[in-house]
C-alpha cells in the first residue's frame, strides 16, 4: 500500500490539473469501486466543478462545487490517470494503462470532463474505492475519526508525537510508527529510514525512549517524508509519479532494501529482520538492539 509521500505525489498532480474542470459524466464497471446512489451522482457530481484536491493520511479528497467530495482510497493497486488534449499523466501503480488505451480491463471508474479530458481510476485488485460524501461529513468516516495527525502539518510537534507514541509504551517503536491511529501515512519504508536516521533499533520499547531520542526521531521522520515527496515517492511496488516516472526515493534510501550492503554511516553490513510483522532493515552497529525486546519483535 502506498505511504504518505506516494499519495501526496498523486494529490499534487491532480491539484495541478483538475480544479476548474466540470464533470460531464461518470462511468463505472464495479459497484464496490463506486458505491454511490445514481440519484446522488446525478445531483451532486454531474455538472459540478472540481474546486480542490486534498489528502488526509493515505486518502485523496476531490472536492466539488456542490459541497460534496469524491473520497478516493487507492488501497494496494489503485492508480489515477488523466488524459487531456494537451496533457496526460498517470500516478499510482503502473501497468500498460499509463501508456495504452483507456479504459482498459483494470479501469473501475471513468470521469468525463466537459472539455473532453478524462480521469480514470484503475485498480487491478479491486480493493480501492471512490465514495461520494457531503464535504462536511467526510471527516466523520470511521477511518478519519481514528487516524492520527499528519506528521508534516504545521501543528505537529515532537511533543505531540511523543505523547501519542507513549500511549503504546509497551510496544516496539516500529509497530507504533506503523500504527495509523498514532500517526497518519507512515509505512514500512519511511519507518525504517527514520529509525536508522535516529539510531534507534526498531525493537526498542517505546516507553524506554528519552525525550532526546523522540526529538531526533521527529526530525528524521519529517526530513525523510519531505525528501520522499521531493523525489516523487519510492519505487516500491513500482509506484510512479504524476508524470508517469518512477519515484526515485529508494535511490537515496540509507537502509531500506539495502540488506547485505554497507551502512552509509559506519560501513557495517545492513541486516534484514522481522519486526512488527514486517521486513525491517537495520544497521546492527548504529542501531543497537535493546536489552529487552518487545513481544513479537
Amino acid at each position: 500500500m502506498p505511504e504518505l509521500p506516494e499519495v501526496e505525489t498523486v494529490r499534487s498532480g491532480l491539484q495541478r490539473l483538475l480544479p476548474g474542470q466540470q464533470i460531464k459524466a461518470v462511468h463505472f464497471d464495479w459497484p464496490k469501486s463506486f458505491p454511490n446512489a445514481n440519484a446522488d451522482v446525478n445531483a451532486f457530481v454531474i455538472s459540478a466543478k472540481v474546486t480542490e484536491v486534498k489528502r488526509r493520511a493515505k486518502v485523496l479528497l476531490i472536492e466539488l462545487s456542490t459541497n460534496y467530495s469524491l473520497v478516493v482510497h487507492l488501497k494496494m493497486t489503485g492508480q489515477m490517470v488523466y488524459r487531456g488534449s494537451r496533457e496526460r499523466f498517470g500516478a499510482g501503480h503502473p501497468n500498460d494503462s499509463l501508456i495504452g488505451e483507456l479504459p482498459d480491463k483494470s479501469t473501475r471508474v471513468t470521469i468525463d470532463f466537459s472539455d473532453g479530458s478524462q480521469l480514470f481510476f484503475n485498480d487491478q485488485r479491486k480493493f480501492g474505492w471512490v465514495r461520494l460524501l457531503p464535504t462536511p461529513e467526510v471527516m466523520n468516516l470511521d477511518f478519519f475519526k481514528k487516524v492520527g495527525p499528519e506528521p508534516l502539518s504545521a501543528e505537529f510537534t515532537w511533543q505531540i508525537m511523543r505523547d501519542r507514541m507513549l500511549r503504546r509504551k509497551g510496544s516496539n517503536i516500529k509497530a507504533v510508527l506503523l500504527d495509523q491511529t498514532v500517526l497518519a501515512g507512515v509505512g514500512n519504508i519511511y519507518a525504517d529510514e527514520s529509525l536508522w536516521g535516529a539510531k534507534i533499533h526498531p525493537s526498542t520499547l517505546t516507553g524506554s525512549l528519552t525525550d532526546k531520542q523522540f526529538k531526533t526521531l521527529y526530525k528524521e521522520l519529517t526530513t525523510v517524508l519531505r525528501l520522499a515527496i521531493e523525489k516523487g515517492g519510492s519505487t516500491d511496488k513500482n509506484y510512479v509519479t504524476a508524470e508517469g516516472k518512477r519515484g526515485s526515493y529508494l535511490s537515496f534510501a540509507k537502509v531500506f532494501r539495502r540488506e547485505k550492503l554497507p551502512c552509509p554511516r559506519c560501513d557495517t553490513t545492513i541486516e534484514k529482520l522481522r519486526v512488527a510483522g514486517r521486513g525491517t532493515h537495520v544497521c546492527p552497529f548504529c542501531q543497537k538492539a535493546p536489552g529487552k525486546v518487545a513481544p513479537g519483535a
